[in-house]
């Protein structure tokens, strides 16, 4: 999606504030002895609570109106029995549309108390997206957000999921341009065009390449004893840079 007016914008930052506050409130009820389908049946009700619908219940019939995905489970996770238990990794993925505009935002949580190499791989997931976002501006290469999140990840002895990719949002889930690389992908010609839509969402990895889906048909998965984190924005490209729309409505200080 290109947006093409101050309504469209104030449109994506109402979605992206509902699905950022859904996502933080999620994050301050995990706790150990919680199952993740209670964790997603919270994330249901506040989406509803504000008109919100899961998109990927909309859009795929998933099912579950977020996705868990807990240690060894790198994506896609299906709330259910799984039981959360102390110095546990869980990612949660909170996508959602509302008045035809749909906002997708993620975070991975350690479950306290947790080892220093998990606490250290979330703070620095939480960089590498910081590094993504600083290579968006309108006329700069698409290619250079991978760029900088893969020059990071190199640098801090980590490697990055390369089949999972950051997209276009905004009238749908997913939409053009499709695939965005969170590696560098130097074949890559396209440039972020003004007013563009799209997530950027590096999964960082202590040694995982590539995600393998689970017999469920949606949950992706990783080696075991290996730990990836993700986090995500929806955002909208500017002359000036990167316009975040998925922020919470009340800031908390990072973990």
């Amino acid at each position: 999606m290109t947006i093409d007016g101050e309504d469209q914008l104030e449109g994506l930052k109402a979605i992206g504030t509902v699905v950022a506050d859904v996502l933080q409130a999620m994050g301050q009820a995990l706790e150990p002895g919680m199952t993740t389908r209670e964790l997603d049946d919270l994330g249901r009700l506040l989406l509803e609570r504000e008109g919100a619908q899961s998109a990927p219940e909309l859009c795929y019939g998933f099912p579950g109106a977020t996705c868990i995905s807990v240690n060894e489970e790198v994506a896609h996770g299906i709330p259910g029995d799984r039981v959360i238990k102390a110095g546990d990794l869980v990612n949660i993925d909170v996508s959602a549309e509302m008045n035809g505009l749909f906002a997708d935002t993620g975070a991975s949580f350690a479950v306290a108390p947790a080892k220093p190499a998990v606490e250290r791989l979330c703070r620095d997931g939480r960089r590498a997206l910081t590094q993504g976002i600083r290579a968006v501006k309108a006329g700069a290469p698409l290619s250079g957000i991978g760029r900088n999140v893969e020059r990071f990840a190199i640098k801090g002895g980590y490697t990055l999921i390369r089949n999972l990719a950051s997209h276009g949002v905004g009238r749908s889930l997913h939409e053009e341009p499709g695939s965005i690389p969170t590696w560098n992908e130097p074949r890559d010609r396209r440039r972020i065009t003004d007013g563009l839509v799209f997530t950027i969402e590096p999964f960082l990895s202590t040694g995982g390449e590539w995600a393998e889906e689970a017999d469920d048909g949606w949950t992706l998965l990783t080696q075991p004893g290996v730990f990836t984190v993700q986090y995500e924005h929806t955002l909208v490209a500017t002359r000036r840079g990167a316009t975040i729309v998925t922020r919470p409505s009340q800031l908390e200080e990072a973990r």
